[in-house]
């Protein structure tokens, strides 16, 4: 029987990228440490073997004393190799030692972005490798996770929102390899490294998991960082199941923009927030915990077909209309919707000359004055003195001769518009009248009046 051979890192890395499109250019990224330096010395064999153009990205964050000395560091080893290099300066925005690890991790992503999308590269590789993959997984497992968040690492994604870069492929092509074996690996190739001070802080929570309970785990679980590999891979592919049944749930329970609440009401509940998290995915939101799907879930199944329910969440307004769910963008407040304004008169008054668009950024838009077949006689809205405000109620709209003088509310009730896009339309009014409500249309009393050039208003949404 033919003994298997164990794989190297050489082999591992070859392997992880066959298939991965790279368009001929490749970048690694650089930090100067073991794992990044192994994983440049492989880059440039495989590279030189295929005719690939190398680039080796460096991260400056400026938090230790020895940042310029590392950066040169790589400097000088990718000299040695004919690598190009190029380093990128940035300053975290927090000072607090609990926020350091999760700002630096953001902007080193971001900066390896941008350094990826300057120089024409389409897939960036990093040096994680399996004993990374057991630290993730437990992480995770210490903050509650389900199946997405203890799949751990994938061994290729995109992340455009971390990297700040949709067309860059993020590979780590030593997820496999252990950091044993590129111990190994560096001492057999005299490879040189430098030693980060901040991987010895055990207040950071990953190198306490390093130092102190990675260790006893290795003592009395030998070879546990493949096992919980093996456990991640498994996660990966239930996520795969759980993702597709989401997107075939969302597809059936989706119209337009909004989740017909009837359909979840026949889902369980872990269905349904199986398709909520997929949803909020979809949209690209961060992802609510459990606590807070469980809450909104609730109201929403348990309030009223005709309630205004809304649920506040960072990023969007979780909102309800006619028994349909809507992630509804969080705008910002309008000078116009304020009740401590100091004028008498409600609204901002203005006069028309002739503009094809006034802007009226109190009110969060711009009013276009159109010619039009049939609309209000030119000459006459020049004489007028007009108000542009929302609406503050009893105002009634007439759209045709052969059509009822209708409330505002019933108009937008028929229009199907809910209650929270009626507080940002405005209404343009001449004195004594309403011309005009934005999302309804014009008013038809003075519309067939006069004989010259018609004019209409049509609200435009900034």
């Amino acid at each position: 029987m033919k003994k298997q051979q164990t794989a190297t890192p050489s082999s591992i890395f070859a392997a992880s990228l066959a298939g991965v499109p790279h368009e001929g250019r490749v970048a690694v990224a650089l930090s100067g440490g073991l794992d990044s330096s192994v994983l440049l010395h492989l880059a440039q064999a495989y590279a030189k073997e295929r005719g690939i153009g190398l680039y080796a990205f460096h991260v400056h964050h400026g938090i230790s004393p020895n940042a310029d000395a590392w950066q040169a560091h790589c400097a000088q080893e990718c000299a040695a190799l004919g690598v190009t290099f190029e380093a990128r300066h940035i300053t975290l925005q927090t000072k607090e030692r609990s926020g350091t690890e999760a700002a630096a991790r953001k902007q080193r992503y971001a900066a390896l972005g941008a350094l990826c999308r300057e120089h024409g590269v389409n897939l960036l590789l990093t040096a994680h490798h399996q004993d990374d993959q057991a630290e993730t997984v437990l992480l995770q497992l210490l903050r509650g996770s389900g199946t997405a968040g203890l799949s751990g690492m994938d061994a290729a994604n995109t992340a455009p929102e971390l990297l700040a870069n949709p067309a860059l492929t993020m590979a780590r092509p030593l997820l496999t390899a252990s950091r044993k074996q590129l111990e190994a690996y560096a001492a057999t190739h005299g490879i040189q490294h430098i030693e980060d001070e901040s991987n010895a802080d055990t207040r950071y929570a990953r190198n306490a998991l390093r130092h102190t309970v990675m260790p006893a785990l290795a003592r009395h679980f030998p070879g546990f960082q493949e096992r919980f590999a093996r456990s991640a891979q498994h996660a990966q592919s239930a996520q795969r199941l759980l993702n597709e049944l989401a997107e075939q749930d969302l597809k059936a329970a989706l119209e337009g923009d909004s989740v017909d609440i009837g359909k979840l009401r026949d889902m369980s509940v872990d269905r349904c927030y199986n398709l909520l998290r997929h949803w909020f995915s979809v949209k690209g939101l961060s992802m609510p915990s459990t606590a807070w799907l469980h809450e909104m879930l609730a109201q929403l199944l348990e309030a009223r077909y005709d309630a205004q329910l809304l649920v506040v969440h960072p990023e969007v307004d979780v909102r309800r209309h006619r028994d349909r769910l809507y992630l509804a963008p969080r705008l910002p407040e309008l000078e116009g919707t304020r009740e401590d304004r100091f004028d008498d008169a409600p609204g901002q008054d203005f006069r028309w000359d002739g503009e094809t668009s006034i802007a009226f950024p109190n009110y969060g838009g711009v009013l276009h004055i159109e010619e039009a077949e049939r609309g209000v006689d030119a000459d006459w809205l020049r004489g007028q003195y007009l108000t542009i405000e929302f609406r503050r109620g009893g105002e009634r709209l007439k759209l045709a001769e052969n059509r009822p003088t209708r409330a505002l509310k019933y108009h937008y009730q028929a229009l199907n518009i809910p209650a929270w896009e009626r507080t940002r339309l405005p209404v343009v009014k001449a004195p004594g009248q309403l011309l005009f409500a934005a999302g309804i249309g014009m008013d038809c009393h003075q519309t067939g009046q006069g004989g010259g050039k018609r004019m209409v208003f049509r609200w435009e949404a900034k």
